[in-house]
């Protein structure tokens, strides 16, 4: 995993004022990180772009053009000319070198946005807007330098420049990871400005996920029996498919046995069990997929308000006031995996204060974070492009979910593999990193049409992960 910060202003002065770094040498590292990109996947002699803004991101784009003049055909344009100090010093080096500047936009194997970057904290004037529009029409490689023009940590303004690649300079920003954004950004490349990364970052309590952090409940032990791996409890409400989704997941993912809760029979696969009370061997509860209004308050009251095995709340019981209930209970593993629809409506039973659905959108990292200040000891998985976990300030972004997923029962699919390692005995937290990996990942290994994957193919891709 790596370090996210909501900006780095704060870090590069740490270099001016700790390491004796100048702005201008931070500028020369973040040019060279893109002049390397594009050195390793473009050759020599490939058209360069490079349209720079008035301020420092549109200097770091003139010393890009510089570093590259001689090895591609680079042309530079400046729309707005140059209005920052170190802009116009670097301005006038490129120049000496023979970079010219252009006046008409077209077409190259790859076009550079340094127009405004994250510093952008003003509407975009139809000039810009006109700009962008015609970029994004060209059909080269698109760079973003440090971050598309368009994008805040706001979310999108009527128009962002689309890149294939953003090259994010020193550290990465959670406005990378907003899911308004995710789609303006392409994939996200870290480069250093002058020091390593473990030198340039400071602590933070924010990180991105990657494929590497997964790890799977592989069994290494070969005296041991069902009785080693769990028993997990899944609750399966008036849509019975919903939890019996869960449980092909949960006993996919390697739990020993998995039980579903009813009130009456259904018809799950042979190796789901299915009973009318919680079994007393039982090491986890999941409940809320599909469940509608098919429990009385009182077998709710015994069987998972009573109890104190640790459990995943899911889709509808964040309509019941008295499974929410549940959260003040600070002795108990607790996962909470809304999407946020299901968020705002359980924000509501718990505060009385109302948001929209897009409210929570443009301000994920700020709700997940207040609901950590309230309820510090549960787990939230809050749904998205870009999925954030959090427990206990510490805040996780799964950042390689794919619109594969976006369809009904992939939250099902997840319940059942949460259930499932809590069955085994992980924390609630780490149930929620880890199924939450292997969901997106193996979405990601389908090979099927981007519209066709069913919850039942993900299960059969969860049984390959393990390599």
């Amino acid at each position: 995993m790596q370090k996210v910060f909501k900006n780095c202003y704060s870090l590069d002065k740490r270099c001016y004022e700790m390491y004796g770094l100048s702005e201008e040498i931070l500028m020369e590292h973040a040019a060279a990180g893109m002049a390397k990109f594009i050195r390793q996947n473009f050759v020599k002699g490939s058209n360069i772009f490079i349209v720079s803004g008035v301020g420092n991101n549109g200097a770091d784009g003139i010393v890009l053009a510089r570093q590259l003049y001689g090895e591609y055909a680079v042309r530079l344009s400046l729309p707005f000319g140059v209005k920052s100090a170190m802009a116009n010093v670097q301005l006038e080096r490129a120049k000496k070198v023979g970079v010219i500047l252009v006046d008409s936009f077209e077409d190259a194997d790859v076009i550079v946005d340094a127009l405004f970057g994250a510093g952008l904290n003003k509407p975009l004037t139809d000039e810009m807007i006109h700009i962008i529009e015609k970029l994004n029409s060209f059909h080269g490689y698109k760079i973003a330098c440090d971050i598309p023009t368009g994008v805040s940590d706001k979310g999108l303004m009527p128009i962002a420049f689309q890149a294939d690649t953003t090259i994010t300079m020193g550290a990465r920003k959670e406005a990378l990871y907003l899911d308004e954004n995710k789609d303006a950004l392409g994939k996200i490349v870290c480069v250093n400005l002058g020091v390593s990364h473990t030198v340039y970052e400071t602590q933070t309590q924010t990180y991105v996920l990657e494929e590497s952090d997964l790890k799977l409940p592989s069994r290494s032990q070969q005296n041991s029996h069902k009785g080693n791996f769990g028993h997990a409890a899944i609750f399966c409400g008036e849509k019975e498919g919903a939890g019996i989704i869960a449980g092909m997941a949960c006993t996919r993912f390697g739990a020993g046995l998995t039980t579903l809760v009813v009130h009456e029979q259904v018809s799950p696969p042979s190796y789901l069990m299915h009973a009318t009370v919680v079994p007393d061997n039982a090491s986890a509860l999941a409940i809320g997929m599909g469940l509608g209004g098919y429990f009385e308050s009182e077998f709710l009251q015994k069987y998972v308000l009573d109890s104190h095995l640790p459990v995943i709340l899911d889709a509808d019981a964040f309509l019941s006031e008295e499974l929410l209930t549940i959260l003040e209970q600070k002795d108990r593993e607790i996962v909470l995996t809304p999407h946020p629809k299901e968020f705002t409506i359980l924000w509501k039973i718990l505060t009385g204060e109302a948001f929209s659905v897009e409210e929570v959108q443009s301000k994920r990292f700020e709700m997940v974070r207040m609901f950590n200040a309230k309820y510090p000891h549960v787990t939230l998985l809050l749904k998205g492009a870009n999925t954030l976990i959090m427990q206990e300030e510490q805040l996780y972004i799964n950042p390689l979910g794919c619109s594969k997923l976006s369809k009904g029962g992939s939250g099902d699919v997840l319940s059942g593999l949460i259930v499932s390692l809590l069955a085994q005995g992980y924390t609630g937290l780490e149930s929620a990193l880890h199924a939450s990996l292997a969901l997106v990942m193996a979405a990601n290994n389908y090979s099927g049409a981007s519209y066709a994957m069913l919850p039942t193919d993900i299960i059969d891709e969860v049984r390959l992960l393990e390599k």
